[in-house]
């Protein structure tokens, strides 16, 4: 599945999670996001800890974009 992909479900599902669409739960959306994340992504976006959601899933896709190039 490519990040967007990911991404796409990922905003989906956050919709019967209220808790996740909070301004307090944005480093734990993102936390959640990153843990989804393909293995190789995660190495590469995991230590810049991004906790600003629409960064981190465009970072992501990104090196998602890199890694098939």
């Amino acid at each position: 599945m490519s990040v967007s992909e990911y991404a796409a479900k990922f905003e989906e599902l956050c919709r019967f999670a209220p808790h996740y669409n909070t301004l307090e739960a944005e480093e734990d959306k993102c936390v959640k996001f990153e843990n989804g994340l393909r293995h190789d992504i995660k190495q590469l976006i995991g230590f810049n800890e991004i906790r600003d959601f629409p960064t981190l899933v465009n970072k992501s896709r990104i090196c998602d974009k890199d890694g098939k190039a």
